[in-house]
């Protein structure tokens, strides 16, 4: 968890700390954890003539199968939920915000992760986790049709490759040989889920999130409302401790409400009694 006091030091350092250590971390998850072996070449990512891995370059069919895999090693770290039910009305909310979003047709997968934390997370490929925690939390649909949208938004912005690439490159190794694929996986898994994104996919995350529920009809309201209400808490949940800025965040999305027109509470999605009611019945 992050210590609010030390955001001076962490601003500071943060640029050229985070490639470094999540490097190192996810080096040794991938020694550590072993992951059957399947058929992803990373050689067939690589320009010729330039040894660098163009994660950043990959099709939509690789970033998928990426994702895939990916995917199989976070159902070993985490309890992924097995509730049919929830799971389909969490991709009801995320398919109707897709066609909205700047990769439409990318084929994108909803899960819950089973576990009481206040958090979301996206991986490669169209990968969207939220936890039970979150939906528990959200007082109505618009609230977490917002997180949906951002972490979407991620997705459509490359940010969990671009930070992997970035980690490669610090960490030397790219080269004409390719990527060890533990190796990989672990940096997907390691950037996805636990360390936190730049400040500028943050921004970009919310604005293109911000799009989507607008134009899927839902009231920007609740994407706002949400992160203010985690602010308010006792401590800093896990959706935002590897956020950072957050007030920032909110005051820059509030500003292009304004500066659009638009009703923050005009569209659906704000009735919390029919949502808390679905949500308790869906969790029982």
């Amino acid at each position: 968890m992050f210590n609010p006091l030390s955001l001076i030091n962490y601003r500071q350092n943060r640029r050229w700390f985070y490639p470094l250590i999540s490097l190192v971390v996810a080096l040794s998850l991938a020694i550590a954890t072993p992951i059957a072996a399947k058929a992803f070449d990373l050689r067939d990512l690589i320009v010729p003539g330039i040894q660098v891995i163009q994660l950043t370059r990959m099709s939509d069919k690789q970033e998928v199968q990426l994702g895939r895999q990916i995917n199989e090693q976070i159902g070993r770290e985490f309890r992924i939920s097995r509730n049919s039910d929830l799971i389909k009305y969490v991709e009801e909310i995320g398919q109707g915000l897709v066609p909205y979003s700047e990769r439409p047709e990318l084929e994108y997968t909803f899960q819950v992760v089973d576990d009481d934390s206040i958090n979301a997370f996206a991986t490669a490929g169209g990968f969207i986790y939220v936890n039970t925690g979150l939906l528990k939390a959200a007082d109505n649909e618009a609230e977490v049709a917002g997180v949906m949208a951002h972490e979407i938004a991620h997705v459509t912005g490359k940010h969990v490759l671009k930070q992997m690439r970035e980690a490669v490159i610090a960490g030397g190794l790219a080269n004409a040989a390719g990527l060890d694929r533990n190796t990989v996986v672990a940096l997907g898994v390691e950037f996805g889920v636990r360390r936190p994104r730049s400040r500028s996919h943050e921004y970009e995350a919310d604005r293109l999130g911000l799009e989507m529920v607008v134009k899927a009809g839902y009231a920007p309201s609740g994407m706002i409302r949400f992160f203010q209400k985690l602010l308010g808490g006792r401590s800093v949940p896990g959706i935002l401790s590897t956020h950072p800025d957050t007030q920032d965040r909110i005051d820059a999305l509030n500003l292009a409400i304004e500066e659009a027109g638009i009703n923050p509470n005009q569209g659906n999605g704000l009735d919390g009694y029919a949502y808390k009611a679905r949500i308790q019945k869906l969790l029982q």
